[in-house]
């Protein structure tokens, strides 16, 4: 490890639909958090668009980085080193932010540190629990992902489950869409279960066979969508309110018992949850309950650092940075990166 007293980085994320920037030091100090965030642009198509995405970061990446450095009250001569989300992620929308770590990186004379996004998403959890060190279990819940991870060390990942087919977080935004609430479909689900009964309705909970770790929500998504469907050839009414909630709750329940199973199998001392989902107040309940039951110390992000965001990406490229991870300048973005992949 080339480990100094003090290292910052600046860090850039633009995988999806936020542009941002900010200033980590030493991987757990955030000096400053810029989120460009594009969601009410996007509401409009009911969804992101991966063109106009890209056009917004090349619009506002610039911007987002001299926020950040001018709120941290530091230049790029304090830099030690420019990481940057490199993968997965909608390719144009990732290849703004690299190019830009690219320059910046270069015309500093900085190195540079491409960080995978789950990473991230799992190294937020570092930014608010300075007692927190692998090894741990993480299980990260988004839009686009849903992987339960053996965190062996720092860089250091073992996938033990993931999703087959939807990830948590599409199901939560096509479950949304159909039932009126409109996108983004997490945040509004989540407020409108509040006023409903979780167990109106019976929603499937899929099992993988040979496969007890890894998920499945297609099948809870066409089960909502089938029950719309009958209310509506009856012509009957259905409670918005209790369709958010019973589905929230087949969610959770999927997620709570796949992540308990493996704390008894693997004999986990410190559980986590990360990524866009891992805000959703249901899901935080229920797996401070079942960890509690268990005696697991349980770890969650603020809702800022569950959404995407560059501190995260900060904090991960501060322990690849004095692991010697390093860049050339052909670091290209790579839409289907898969974690652990270097």
């Amino acid at each position: 490890m080339c480990e100094k007293e003090d290292v910052l980085i600046l860090a850039i994320e633009s995988s999806c639909d936020e542009t941002a920037a900010a200033v980590v030091r030493n991987g757990r100090e955030v000096k400053s958090n810029i989120i460009s965030s594009q969601i009410a642009l996007h509401t409009l198509y009911g969804g992101v668009v991966p063109e106009i995405a890209s056009r917004k970061h090349i619009e506002k990446i610039n911007q987002v980085i001299e926020s950040a450095l001018l709120e941290a009250e530091v230049t790029l001569e304090d830099i030690d080193a420019v990481g940057v989300t490199y993968g997965p992620g909608l390719v144009g929308a990732l290849l703004v932010g690299v190019a830009e770590a690219k320059a910046i990186a270069y015309g500093a004379k900085k190195p540079l540190i491409g960080v995978h996004h789950i990473e991230g998403h799992i190294a937020a959890n570092f930014i608010e629990h300075p007692k927190l060190e692998p090894p741990f279990f993480c299980l990260v819940v988004s839009g686009g992902h849903t992987h339960l991870v053996r965190v062996k060390d720092y860089g250091q990942f073992d996938i033990i489950g993931r999703t087959r087919d939807d990830a948590a977080g599409e199901a939560f935004d096509k479950v949304a869409r159909a039932i009126g609430l409109g996108y983004p479909g997490g945040p509004k689900i989540d407020k409108v279960a509040k006023e409903g009964n979780p167990k109106a309705i019976t929603f499937p909970n899929a099992h993988v066979a040979d496969a007890p770790y890894d998920f499945s929500f297609s099948g809870v998504k066409s089960a909502v969508l089938n029950y719309i469907n009958g209310c509506q050839m009856k012509e009957e009414e259905y409670s918005q309110a209790d369709v958010a909630a019973s589905f929230q709750k087949a969610v959770t329940d999927a997620l709570v018992e796949r992540a308990m199973h493996a704390v008894e199998e693997y004999h986990v001392k410190q559980f986590a949850i990360a990524g866009g989902v891992a805000s959703n107040s249901a899901l935080r309940l229920a797996m401070k309950e079942a960890c509690d039951k268990k005696g697991v110390e349980f770890y969650y992000p603020s809702p800022v650092y569950c959404t995407d965001n560059a501190a995260m990406i900060g904090a991960a490229a501060y322990y690849e940075y004095i692991n010697g991870t390093r860049h050339g300048w052909d670091l290209n973005a790579v839409p289907n990166l898969k974690l652990g992949e270097r």
